[in-house]
This record gives structure tokens, C-alpha cells and sequence, in this order.
């Protein structure tokens, strides 16, 4: 969904963007709840053990340590320079993708967390299973006050960055998504999209079996160390990986098809950004996060991998689709041009 989406005809004043008071305050608070994780990477960076146990293996590897951790505030970082691309005039200026594709990463890395950690809390009130490592002896990988500190941030953030998001592409790009489903014009581009939806909807099933397998208690294809650590956010998590992967496709098969032909554009197009963003992102995560796993126990099965690559091709397939679709629009709506 990273193509030139508007011409300049179409961009709004500037200040439009800038001008209202919910805006600034949404641009402060974005920018704000930052702070809690960027000021633990830094001390971690210095050499703090603030949140981190003795016998933690996070201690065990210092370099790489500190490497991901300044990776991370890299990508924390962005979230700043994004909320003032949203919030500023020259930010209706800049070519589409600039915005669009962090806004993307954010919300594929940011819905997951900001869905899962409250229904972790719930089902965890509710008479859940708690940290295994408190509960067999071992030292626990981070203190628990780091994930409600840590979390909460991430959730403050994708609210805002969220809101502000949807006001900017509001005004930016706003006249592609009116209308209802049944209205979508069919050409020659919906083949290219209906292919795509396939191959995306026919590929899901397989990480959608492996997830609903261990959602459900299975135990194939998993690590060692993964199957001791099972707890209630295990489980949580599984289902909701479950849940993005069946947002994806439906999001994908209603634009491609035009399925739900009442419904208004903006509900598949809200499915595919936010799903495909959430399986293409943290597939690609959890991948990255394996190759550092020197325990046997713990390192990442060949099923495991499979699955988390299957989620990054499933994600970059709707990715692609929307792309096309907003494109498809975009042409649709610029008026011909004039010829002597």
C-alpha cells in the first residue's frame, strides 16, 4: 500500500493536518509514551541491569544484547519522526509510501500487543497459568513490572499513532475508500487481485493449522523449551496469531471478490492493512528473534520457521494486493487528461 496514492490536486491545505487541537495533543502523547521503553534500552545500552534478574540469560550475551537493543530504539524512534510526518504541514508533501509503509510495520508490530497483553491480564485473573520460570525455580527472563510498564507504552503509542493515522489519511486519501463494496468497479487489475487473494488464502492454511494445533494444546513441531514454558499467554497469543491470519485472507477475498458487497470499503480494507501488517511483521520477528538461540531446547523447530517465513508471504501477498487495489483507485479517480 506504498504507491503514490494522490496527485498534488488532491492533497488538502496544510493546514488541515496541523490546525486542531486533538492533533497536537495525540502528536505529544505518541511521543511521550516512548519514553518507558527508550529509557530501558538506553540503560540497558549503558550497561544497567534495571529489570533484568541475576542469571537472566539476556546476561549471557552482552554484544548482541546490546546491538538489539539499539536496533530497537531505532524503531522506537521512528515512532516520533512518523508522529510528526502525521501532525506537520510538510507532511502532505512527502510521497506516499514515506508514511504509509512505517505506519504499516507499526500496526503489524503494535495491534498484536495492544490486543494480547489486556486478554493476557484477563485470562490470567480469570485463573490462567502464570510465568512458568517463577514457578520451577529458574530466573525469569525480564522482572514482571518490565512488561506492564513496557506494553502499557506500546498501547498508549498505537492508539495515538493510530488516530492520528486515520485523521491523515483521511485527508490525504480519504476519496478511495468511499462507497460500499458492491460499488468497486471489476477490471482488469481485479484478475491480478483475485489471483493474489488465492495464493494468500491457499498458503494461511498452513500456519493457520499449526497455530490452531497449538492453540488447542498440541505439542508437534514445537521446541523443547517452548513446551516447558507454555503458559496462558501462550495460548492467548496462538489464537490470536489465528485471528490476524483469518483477518488477512477475509480482508483480501472481499476486495479481490467483493465479498460482503454491503459493507463499506473501509471494513476489508481495515482487515487487510491491519492483518497482513500483524502476520508479515511478527513472522518476520519471531524469525529473527530464533537465529540468536544458541540453546538447542529453545531454538526454533524447522516447523516453527516454516511457519513464521509462511506468515511473512502470506502478509507481503495482501500487502501487495492493497497496494494494487489503492493504485487501481488512484487512476480510477484522476480525471482523464485533456488532448487537442
Amino acid at each position: 500500500m506504498t504507491q503514490t496514492l494522490a496527485s498534488a490536486s488532491d492533497t488538502p491545505p496544510a493546514g488541515s493536518v496541523s490546525g486542531t487541537r486533538l492533533r497536537r495533543i495525540l502528536r505529544n502523547v505518541a511521543i511521550v509514551s516512548c519514553a518507558p521503553y527508550l529509557s530501558l534500552k538506553v540503560a540497558w545500552i549503558a550497561g544497567s541491569h534495571l529489570g533484568i534478574p541475576e542469571g537472566s540469560s539476556l546476561l549471557e550475551h552482552r554484544t548482541g544484547m546490546a546491538v538489539a537493543n539499539g536496533v530497537t530504539v531505532l524503531m522506537d524512534g521512528a515512532v516520533i519522526v512518523i508522529a510528526l510526518v502525521l501532525t506537520r504541514p510538510w507532511g502532505l508533501r512527502v510521497p506516499a509510501w514515506l508514511p504509509a509503509f512505517p505506519v504499516w510495520v507499526a500496526t503489524g508490530l503494535l495491534t498484536p500487543i495492544m490486543t494480547g497483553f489486556p486478554l493476557q491480564i484477563l485470562v490470567k485473573a480469570l485463573g490462567g497459568s502464570g510465568n512458568k520460570a517463577l514457578e520451577s525455580g529458574r530466573e525469569p527472563f525480564l522482572d514482571e513490572w518490565v512488561f506492564g510498564v513496557v506494553y502499557t507504552g506500546f498501547i498508549v503509542q498505537g492508539l495515538a499513532l493510530g488516530t492520528l493515522f486515520v485523521l491523515y489519511a483521511r485527508d490525504r486519501w480519504g476519496y478511495l475508500w468511499r462507497g460500499r463494496v458492491w460499488e468497486l468497479p471489476v477490471s482488469r487489475v481485479g484478475a491480478a487481485q483475485r489471483a493474489t487473494a488465492v495464493a494468500a488464502a491457499v498458503l494461511a492454511l498452513f500456519p493457520l493449522t499449526t497455530h490452531l494445533l497449538w492453540a488447542c494444546g498440541g505439542t508437534a513441531g514445537l521446541s523443547a523449551g517452548r513446551v516447558a514454558d507454555r503458559t496462558s499467554d501462550f495460548y492467548v497469543l496462538e489464537a490470536m496469531y489465528v485471528v490476524f491470519l483469518v483477518s488477512t485472507v477475509a480482508g483480501a477475498w472481499m476486495l479481490a471478490f467483493r465479498r460482503g458487497r454491503a459493507l463499506p470499503v473501509t471494513v476489508p480494507l481495515a482487515l487487510a492493512w491491519t492483518g497482513s501488517g500483524a502476520v508479515a511483521c511478527w513472522g518476520g520477528w519471531l524469525s529473527l528473534a530464533g537465529l540468536g538461540v544458541e540453546d538447542i531446547a529453545k531454538r526454533p523447530t524447522e516447523l516453527m520457521d516454516l511457519t513464521y517465513a509462511v506468515h511473512m508471504i502470506v502478509g507481503m501477498l495482501v500487502v501487495t494486493l492493497g497496494a494494487n487495489f489503492f493504485a487501481e483507485r488512484t487512476g480510477a479517480a484522476r480525471p482523464p487528461r485533456r488532448t487537442a
